[in-house]
């Protein structure tokens, strides 16, 4: 047996800390997988049953990266969102004051460079000496507090051996200082034309990094919008009845099986079902169906939908973790914590990423120090700076995590739950998509769709007649008949010897009446002709119906035909998975006449007919042998283990639980479109997520030889490590904004 953690993780900053913390988890004893996303800031660990939560605490406060179990409640979420504003209300304060104490430093250092007057006037009334000393104190009160955050996160991980992001700039910052402070100090130590300060590029460095580590904060934030709404869904109060009267509680103290009352405007607490009471309710933002829903005695109704026009009394039938809201923020949470097989290689990059980059600063320090140009000193450590600077993998950390929160995202506000994030992945290599006929490309239920009355009778009083007689029968064919009376709110008569014909249709008598339903057989038994409805019967076979026949007084009254009708979205869903390439193919017990007619209205390419429940699964692999990989999307009970078997399993939301759970994805309304906008995501992402790696990879491949100098002996050109801190805080920046893109993307 096995169990699953869900842990938050304090003090990740780069896809470095991301690899250490997988390395910890996973030499942890009883700890058989883990995997840490750097976005959300959390791990997802399988251990034993057995291994104590303790054990696996323990393992990451050693590594030095502090965790906690997550609670997914929207209690905890409230107080994550807490602590992130804290977080960047703290590093808002920190840039604040440190830009206020690099400024002086950037004025007298830069401005004497910049402007000789500037220069002679500093030496005449200050001094060189204060001027330095003054900037000594001023980056003094940048690095050692503002900056310590980096000194006291880098320098334990550079002492154990397994430097990270802060490491460098540690590194960096405190070269920079600590030459600069000898330059000051102790000047006769350095050799002849090296004595120059770089107290600026330090404190400026330190500014620019908490600047993009604000910026980064604020936009990583937004990518948990999604999961905000949904727990902003959820009221805070709720009206039971306690005692004999209805009094307001906490959601918290609702209990199985209370009487809730829902009033106009009013947020449905949790999952119920109706005992009185009719209403529209909105469900938007749960299923993406614009349209209100209406509720009456014996319907569901589901936590965080909002009552309209009318009052409402349920029954609580799930309450905290199993209501809908809360499984449908579990779902996207455990997405947006997956990772994609495209990060196995940005895995193995960064797990070595920053040693060889501490390498290439060594070597850039010897190269420069030993063969380049005098002051030679002051080449190699400027150079070996910026490499430090310029090279930190914040921006390939977050390329792949925070493309994946924002698209799960934003499918989940659309109605597409993402159960397993490497679906995202998948889905976008499917060639294929395999359809389950009943509640998928039909309404699931059988409809009276055809009723041609013949001459000499009237509409209304035949479908009267019939419905009489099929009120006895519990057959699907009866009971459509039986709902189509009843929306034209047509009374119901009494019957006589009803009699069921085997193989043939029914009769029954009202008053003097003789009503018979059946066959053509049961009409050419009675010797009634049928030429004159050939032609009707004839297009109704043609399109997969079964064409009945009613007679009253032996004589033929009407002709009828029930079906199950096509979603009026399955044409155009089909039509768009045309027009991304794809192969469409359906999968029904239903006879071939019936599924290649129902192929033909929608534009099918294969047909899979007469197949039994278990045949399903087989289906699914010829397919897949003839046309690669496969996505099936099914409702029902039947569906799960073809569901399972698919590539990847697409659910209908308003199918059964067990097709849910056996599924990758699921479309929170019988909506096929829902397949069509969950393609559009994974597309969408993947492609957003190949823009991050490649701006991450290209920017760190073509910035790091710039800042080791290799364009000098051409052109004369360095890189200043100010420029290179800069530059570092805002790939992480564009990373994440470019990821952002993703919550705007407009779906079917």
């Amino acid at each position: 047996m096995s169990k699953t953690l869900q842990l938050d993780i304090s003090g990740m900053n780069c896809a470095s800390c991301v690899g250490r913390v997988e390395k910890a988890l996973l030499a942890t004893p009883g700890v058989a997988s883990a995997s840490v996303n750097l976005a959300t800031e959390q791990a997802h660990v399988v251990t034993d049953q057995d291994t104590p939560v303790s054990r696996v605490l323990a393992t990451l406060d050693k590594a030095g990266y502090p965790g906690r179990v997550h609670d997914s409640d929207g209690a905890e979420v409230t107080g994550q969102q807490q602590k992130k504003a804290d977080e960047q209300a703290a590093l808002t304060r920190d840039l604040i004051i440190a830009a206020i104490l690099t400024a002086p430093v950037v004025v007298l250092e830069m401005g004497s460079h910049l402007v000789p007057a500037f220069h002679h006037w500093l030496l005449a009334n200050i001094g060189q000496f204060s001027n330095w000393l003054l900037q000594f104190v001023l980056t003094s009160l940048v690095l050692f507090g503002p900056g310590l955050r980096f000194l006291r996160a880098g320098i334990p991980a550079l002492l154990k051996g397994a430097p990270e992001m802060n490491s460098l700039v540690a590194l960096g910052t405190l070269s920079a200082w600590t030459f600069s402070v000898v330059a000051l100090f102790a000047g006769g130590l350095l050799p002849a034309g090296t004595q120059h300060v770089y107290f600026e590029a330090a404190a400026v460095i330190v500014t620019l990094i908490l600047l993009g580590r604000l910026l980064e904060a604020r936009a990583k934030g937004r990518t948990g919008d999604a999961i905000k709404k949904l727990v902003g869904l959820a009221p805070k109060t709720a009206h039971v009845e306690r005692d004999g009267s209805i009094v307001e509680v906490p959601l918290a103290e609702v209990k199985l099986d209370d009487i809730l009352h829902l009033r106009p405007g009013e947020k449905v607490a949790v999952d119920g079902e109706v005992i009185a009471g009719d209403s529209y309710v909105d469900e938007s933002m749960l299923t993406g169906e614009p349209m209100p829903v209406a509720k009456t005695r014996g319907d569901e109704v589901v936590g965080g939908s909002i009552n309209q026009n009318g009052q409402l009394t349920f029954r609580a039938t799930r309450i905290g973790q199993d209501t809908l809201l809360a499984r449908i923020v579990k779902m996207v949470q455990d997405a947006q914590s997956a990772k994609l097989p495209i990060q196995a290689v940005v895995d193995r990059v960064t797990a070595i990423f920053v040693p060889v980059v501490m390498l290439l600063a060594l070597a850039t320090f010897v190269v420069w120090l030993l063969a380049g140009p005098e002051p030679a000193l002051t080449f190699a450590l400027v150079n070996a700076v910026a490499v430090l600077i310029i090279a930190c993998p914040c921006a390939m950390g977050l390329a792949t995590p925070t493309s994946i929160m924002v698209g799960t995202g934003r499918a989940a506000e659309l109605g597409v739950l993402f159960r397993k994030g490497d679906a995202l992945q998948s889905l976008r290599d499917c060639q294929v998509i395999a359809l389950d006929k009943t509640g998928t490309l039909t309404e699931g239920k059988p409809v009276l769709s055809d009723f041609v009355v013949q001459a000499g009778f009237d509409h209304d009083e035949v479908l009267q007649l019939l419905a009489s007689v099929e009120q006895h029968s519990e057959h699907p064919v009866a009971q459509a008949i039986v709902t189509a009376a009843t929306e034209k709110s047509l009374t119901l008569l009494a019957t006589d010897h009803y009699e069921t014909v085997p193989g043939m249709g029914v009769s029954a008598r009202i008053n003097e009446t003789q009503i018979d339903i059946g066959a053509d057989r049961f009409a050419e038994q009675q010797a009634i002709s049928l030429a004159s409805v050939r032609d009707i019967s004839d297009r109704l076979a043609q399109t997969g119906k079964s064409p009945l026949f009613a007679m009253i007084n032996n004589r033929l009254a009407a002709v009828l035909a029930v079906a199950d009708t096509i979603k009026p979205t399955s044409r155009e869903a089909v039509a768009a998975f045309h027009a991304m390439g794809l192969k469409v193919a359906m999968i029904t017990g239903d006879n071939r006449r019936t599924a290649h007619a129902i192929a033909r209205q929608i534009g099918i390419d294969e047909v899979v007919a007469e197949v039994m429940p278990d045949g399903k699964v087989d289906a699914i692999k010829q397919l897949r042998d003839q046309h690669g990989a496969l996505a099936f999307v099914g409702d029902g009970i039947n569906d799960a283990p073809a569901l399972a078997e698919a590539d990847i399993g697409i659910a209908v939301g308003t199918g059964t639980d067990i097709a849910i759970e056996s599924s990758d994805v699921v479309l929170m309304s019988g909506d096929l479109n829902g397949v069509v906008n969950a393609l559009a995501v994974s597309h969408a992402t993947l492609r957003n997520i190949r823009q991050n790696l490649f701006w991450a990879f290209a920017y760190n491949a073509a910035l790091m030889p710039v800042a080791a100098g290799v364009l000098y002996p051409a052109t004369g050109v360095l890189l200043s490590p100010m420029l290179a801190a800069g530059a570092m805080a805002m790939s992480s920046v564009f990373v994440v904004t470019n990821a952002l893109r993703l919550r705007h993307i407009r779906l079917g």
